[in-house]
């Protein structure tokens, strides 16, 4: 077998490796059959990176500026452009691409954005954008064979739990909140339920944005706030910094304990007058 050196490049005629060795540790290896290695003798198709035992391995791509963007190019033999990972460097985002058209955005304030350049509000860490009538929805599936209490989603504050989506049996779901008696205290039972729910003003009524004009039930958010404040969030007539509404919204699951406050009274009642009924009717 014949070696040529020539400033630590040595070629190897058995096999036409060419090996870039400035260090004597054959740092890299152009292999017959278009592969590379860096820090291995014998790449994988078509680059293979291994790194040193105890130390990270990184890649870097590094930019000529701070403004133009810095990007990697995927496709095949027709379409080598259109696949891209890309750092916006003047923006501090990283999109990726498919198709020739940016589908993900992180932005600078961690917010992950698909379907859309950029953050709606105030940004809320994950938004979804469909460009159909049927797009931006999130799907989860589970593959397990369990049922009730499989989580499918769980909300945490401060890294402990508060609230959760699981399977219902094996066709329905849940949406539960905290509701464990250990996590609360100055528990009372509930009195004049009735009156509070005779402060609830239920409307007939349509929705601006709906061009059928559908009659639906409902509440007014400020009116139902005053009755049950933590069903609501907002303020009414808000608005942010740059004049804009800031609607107020309305979780009408915690009408439900007032609810049903106000029909143990009414039962409590209807029973008081049946036993009044039965006394008079005994007595004819």
């Amino acid at each position: 077998m014949s070696e040529v050196k020539t400033n630590k490049i040595t070629s190897l005629a058995s096999n036409n490796d060419i090996t870039l060795d400035p260090d004597g540790t054959g740092d890299v290896v152009v292999a017959a059959g278009h592969s590379v290695g860096i820090g291995t003798a014998a790449p994988d198709e078509y680059v293979h990176i291994k790194g040193a035992s105890g130390a990270a391995t990184d890649v870097q791509i590094q930019g000529g500026d701070d403004t133009n963007s810095v990007r990697l190019f995927m496709g095949g033999s027709s379409n080598r452009l259109n696949g891209r990972i890309v750092y916006d460097v003047a923006n501090n985002a990283m999109t990726l691409s498919t198709n020739g058209d940016e589908r993900v955005r992180i932005d600078a304030s961690s917010n992950l954005l698909v379907g859309t350049t950029n953050a709606t509000g105030d940004g809320g860490g994950l938004e979804l954008r469909g460009n159909t009538e049927n797009g931006g929805f999130v799907q989860i599936k589970k593959t397990s064979s369990g049922s009730s209490g499989n989580k499918f989603m769980q909300f945490a504050r401060d890294g402990s739990p508060i609230g959760s989506i699981s399977m219902n049996g094996t066709t329905a779901t849940s949406y539960n909140t905290s509701s464990d008696y250990r996590l609360k205290e100055n528990v009372a039972d509930m009195t004049g339920a009735i009156t509070r729910v005779k402060a609830l003003a239920p409307k007939r009524f349509n929705w601006v944005a709906d061009d059928d004009d559908r009659t639906v039930d409902g509440f007014l958010a400020h009116e139902a706030q005053a009755v049950v404040p933590e069903a609501i969030t907002g303020t009414k007539d808000e608005v942010d910094a740059d004049g804009n509404a800031v609607m107020q919204g309305i979780d009408q699951s915690k009408l439900v304990p007032l609810l049903t406050g106000a029909l143990r009274e009414a039962i409590a009642k209807i029973e008081t007058l049946e036993i009044k009924v039965a006394a008079l009717e005994a007595g004819e």
